[in-house]
């Protein structure tokens, strides 16, 4: 088993600057190769973060045995293809989210994985940090009762002079809901769990992608999430989770580092919980220890969960109606 996972990048832009800024300071992992559709990319990178192997190509990197695992960090509609060559030639993967562009691909995806006896995760990072860990046990020990409602909003606004950006692209699996809408479903399947009975869910769309998008989920025990995203609409990060004896308020709700709790007989607390470093840390800590692990699947990030999340992501798309040109490959 070894001491440091060794890993490699797929691609260079700006989630692959934020995981390599970070490796450096995981002890069981160590990142030695990025590889990108050129070699001057590549060369950049490399040199940026003191990287030893640059590959001018993805395939390169899959061919060599340089590296145990590979962090695929193009934009979306490059997850599968990425993700299966590295496997193919026997890298474990963690893919950023979401892991696929719908279920049709995740399945192929796991199918891989388990063929070639290799780990893949999605990238949930925030699953993993201990905002996240800390809300879990207060919601599970009963402090906040019954979980009755989940909001969760990512919105955000870019740039008039970053329209040729992915997240805008519809061949590239563009918008809200993929790129952070993502994370308000997984925000409310933590806490209200999968039993989902109804959806409801609108958007205005931006070109042939979704920008805002708002979608109510109606579970078996009553309970009702309000999840919100959108590219070119900035509102306030933060979510709730109330329940019959109280409710809890975090900030960047996805990753809280704080937690404030407003109980119903009259108690309040705030709890802080930092992360690391940027919050990549926990996420590549973890998987490296599966991997040393020999596990196949993280017990945390499962299989199930990716599925859970990208299952309802196609059923939304449906409700909304945006179509991606991988939906009928």
């Amino acid at each position: 088993m070894r001491n440091k996972i060794r890993f490699g990048i797929v691609g260079t832009g700006g989630i692959a600057h934020r995981f390599a800024q970070v490796i450096q300071n995981v002890s069981n992992a160590q990142l030695i190769a990025v590889a990108s559709r050129t070699q001057e990319n590549a060369d950049k990178f490399a040199e940026e973060f003191s990287i030893p192997h640059a590959f001018g190509s993805y395939e390169a990197m899959a061919q060599s045995d340089l590296i145990d695992a590979a962090y695929i960090a193009v934009p979306h509609s490059g997850h599968c293809e990425c993700s299966v060559l590295m496997m193919n030639h026997g890298k474990h993967v963690i893919s950023e989210k979401p892991m696929a562009v719908n279920e049709k691909q995740a399945t192929e995806m796991f199918a891989c994985a388990k063929k070639n006896n290799v780990l893949l995760m999605e990238a949930m990072w925030a699953r993993l940090v201990p905002g996240t860990i800390k809300l879990l046990e207060i919601v599970n020990s009963g402090t906040l009762g019954e979980i009755k409602g989940i909001e969760g909003k990512f919105c955000y606004t870019m740039d008039e002079d970053e329209m040729d950006h992915h997240v805008f692209k519809n061949e590239n699996g563009g918008g809200s809901l993929l790129d952070v809408g993502v994370y308000g479903l997984n925000f409310a399947s933590w806490y209200l769990g999968k039993d989902v009975t109804d959806i409801k869910a609108m958007c205005n769309p931006i070109g042939d992608v979704d920008d805002h998008t708002c979608v109510l989920l109606k579970y078996a025990n009553g309970g009702i999430a309000d999840i919100s995203s959108a590219l070119m609409l900035r509102k306030p990060n933060e979510g709730y989770v109330y329940g019959t004896k109280g409710y809890a308020r975090v900030e960047r709700f996805y990753a809280p580092q704080k937690i404030e709790l407003h109980l119903n007989d009259g108690i309040n607390e705030v709890i802080e919980t930092p992360y690391a470093g940027n919050g990549f840390e926990e996420q590549i800590a973890h998987f490296s220890e599966c991997v040393q692990n020999g596990l196949q699947e993280s017990p945390i990030n499962t299989h199930e969960q990716t599925l859970f999340i990208t299952r309802q992501m196609d059923a939304i798309r449906k409700l909304i109606g945006i179509t991606y040109p991988q939906d009928e490959a």
